[in-house]
């Protein structure tokens, strides 16, 4: 397989590590310019040893698919992996006991070690589950990662992991318990409007909550700054697409030239496993999904605004 180069911005010791060891290159090998990228898509894994019978999650299914998922990647082969959030469903389930809160750490662990399993990096997108019991901190411990945004470059492509869990103010969600809403701080702002400045490569953006979605009852965006977001984004003239998850279903817009991507979930709703395998071409600037259970496939083009 041909070499691909690889600079980290802002990124994890644990994941620098995996990425440096898993795809060798240099700066001078120009070649990696034209080479695809594959990327392994799974999201809202809802992490669990118990099921959760009034919402019909049956998350007990949980090693299964996961260990079929990274089997999958290592068969593929991926060169990434993006897991896109709500990995641990959190302590709370409906219709069950759903036990000591305690536990919910350890599960997130356990979870990450099978998706270990990966022959590469892989990266982690925060969802509003992983922070009902748990602290940014204690969700960055156990996932090894310095921040819970960063960006990095692998070959032709830019890849950048939003954290949506603030509140409008700017506080971290954490133990919520219950929350869904979210929004972007200042800070997490002006990085991204920086970050975006300084790469001239096509740049996939990864989040969880749907920057695209209103939500009618609450008459606003279900991420509440999305529009400034999506500003920022179209601006760049540089993003070609955003992979989200948190919905559990397939859905594709199209916004400033943007492609809105929303991933179907992978946690059993008597649905079969679901995860994307996701080839960007730089040389034919294509974005092919080929889905796996539930996943829809689709076939994208994009263009580059500068």
């Amino acid at each position: 397989m041909p070499s691909r180069t690889v600079r980290l911005q802002v990124v994890g010791a644990m994941l620098l590590i995996a990425v440096l060891f898993s795809m060798p290159g240099t700066a001078e090998d120009a070649s990696s310019e034209a080479v695809d990228l594959r990327i392994g898509v799974v999201a809202d894994i809802h992490a669990h040893d118990i099921d959760s019978p009034l919402e019909g999650k049956y998350m007990s299914n949980t090693a299964r698919r996961l260990v079929a998922f990274t089997d999958a990647m290592n068969a593929w082969p991926a060169d990434v992996i993006v897991e896109l959030g709500d990995f641990v469903n959190g302590w709370v389930v409906l219709g069950a006991d759903p036990g000591d809160p305690g536990r919910i750490p350890e599960i997130l662990t356990w979870a990450d070690s099978l998706l270990a399993a990966f022959h590469g990096p892989r990266l982690h997108v925060i969802g509003n589950h992983d922070v009902y019991n748990l602290t940014k901190d204690q969700y960055r411990t156990r996932l090894g990662l310095e921040s819970t945004y960063y960006s990095l470059d692998i070959g032709a492509y830019h890849l950048v992991v939003l954290d949506v869990q603030f509140t409008v103010d700017g506080r971290d969600l954490a133990n919520t318990y219950t929350g869904v809403a979210g929004a972007v701080a200042e800070e997490e702002l002006l990085w991204l409007e920086q970050d975006l400045a300084s790469t001239s490569l096509p740049t996939v953006i990864c989040v969880h909550q749907m920057l695209d979605a209103t939500v009618a009852e609450w008459g606003q965006p279900l991420i509440a700054n999305a529009v400034e977001v999506r500003r920022i984004l179209s601006e760049s003239g540089v993003v070609i697409a955003v992979f989200q998850g948190h919905d559990h279903a397939n859905n594709h817009s199209l916004l400033d030239g943007i492609h809105y991507i929303t991933f179907e979930a992978m946690v059993d709703q008597g649905t079969p496993p679901s995860w994307a395998y996701v080839t960007l071409s730089p040389a034919t600037r294509t974005i092919h999904i080929r889905g796996e259970g539930e996943q829809a496939d689709l076939h994208l083009e994009y263009t580059l605004g500068r």
